[in-house]
């Protein structure tokens, strides 16, 4: 038995999930998008969930950020997401083309990556089967993007800062040394210095090959916080040297959970290793405010040099922590012919839905 109950984004319960928070919600209204929640009915303690409905083509895509929060046990994935999906379809209405999830659960897979040597995450015909078994209808298919990161290094701070610099790797703490001898400071930034971190994204992004957020979007993100104070936190930090920006971050804090969700890096100075030490201090800015870990975001899922992410995978594993597997993002159709066409779109234009 699984029912749903639509309430007020404003009560949607504290979490340490961001994209799962009211302030998420205001966010994305903001943007443009149709924030909706709902109650989670059922006999066990399974919470609620953030909806956001977004247009496409004169239709609407219902996307769930990193959610919903309770997840099942591995071998139920499946027929929970049908289940919920079924329910939400109820409440969302005809126009809604598809339910995409981006699942924050374990990965099945996670134990074969660290212990049996799989170097990345099994071909998504071979998840599909295996996310469907038990299932009625057989209508759970993997995205063709994960919205966030499948693979993520998370760094546990709750000890001392002692310890979390002795479970670096030598080269990370010479290279956060370096920059401190070098004259690069890590300053704490307001909106007013959203278009310095902004151009500096852009040239991340050109350098990288990703497509950039808007200004407007970061925009959104501090507007949103001072609408909803007390709940969420944004560490916005810029590493300087001299009169040159270096690095930006932008980490959200909710419930004792900091996570990296934007950051950006000049083309000048590069040898400064600011990076290194802007994350560092944002580690220390998310301790002392009561801070148990610091997720880094995406990685690849193993020491695999052919990997997109490869390049993250040495930067960031060089901090320490774990790499947590998760399911990634999985889609729902509600009408078959409408989402071959939204796939068709996605991969020709790398059409981000993103949560």
């Amino acid at each position: 038995m699984l029912d749903i109950a639509s309430k007020s984004t404003a009560a949607l319960l504290p979490t340490d999930i961001f994209f799962q928070t009211a302030y998420w919600a205001q966010v994305k209204a903001r943007l443009g998008l149709k924030p909706l929640a709902f109650d989670l009915i059922t006999a066990g303690p399974w919470g609620d969930v953030l909806v956001l409905l977004r247009r496409w083509a004169g239709r609407a895509v219902a996307v769930v950020p990193q959610g919903p929060e309770y997840a099942p046990p591995a071998e139920d994935y499946g027929v929970f997401l049908e289940r919920f999906s079924l329910a939400l379809a109820k409440s969302l209405g005809p126009e809604v083309a598809f339910i995409r999830y981006d699942l924050p659960w374990a990965s099945p897979y996670a134990d074969d990556i660290r212990e049996s040597g799989l170097r990345a995450f099994p071909e998504a015909r071979v998840r599909e089967m295996r996310m469907n078994m038990g299932t009625e209808h057989w209508n759970l298919r993997k995205s063709f993007e994960d919205l966030t990161v499948a693979s993520s290094l998370v760094v546990d701070i709750g000890p001392g800062e002692d310890a979390i610099l002795d479970a670096m790797k030598p080269k990370t703490r010479y290279n956060i040394g370096l920059a401190r001898r070098k004259g690069v400071v890590v300053e704490l930034g307001g909106p007013e210095s959203l278009a310095d971190f902004h151009t500096l994204y852009r040239q991340t992004a050109s350098r990288n090959g990703f497509t950039p957020c808007s200004l407007r979007h970061f925009s959104a993100m501090f507007h949103g916080l001072l609408a909803r104070p007390g709940h969420t936190e944004l560490l916005f930090l810029l590493a300087r040297h001299d009169a040159d920006i270096l690095a930006g971050a932008i980490v959200g804090i909710a419930e004792g959970a900091a996570n990296f969700l934007y950051g950006a890096s000049g083309n000048i100075k590069r040898n400064l290793m600011a990076s290194s030490l802007m994350h560092w201090e944002a580690m220390l800015h998310a301790k002392r405010r009561g801070c148990r870990s610091y997720e880094m975001g995406a990685v690849s899922p193993s020491d695999d040099p052919t990997h997109p992410f490869h390049g993250l995978y040495r930067f960031k594993t060089g901090f320490g922590g774990r790499i947590e597997y998760r399911s990634g993002s999985w889609d729902y159709p509600l009408d078959h012919e409408a989402y071959r066409d939204f796939r068709t779109a996605e991969k020709l234009a790398r059409l981000d839905v993103g949560a």
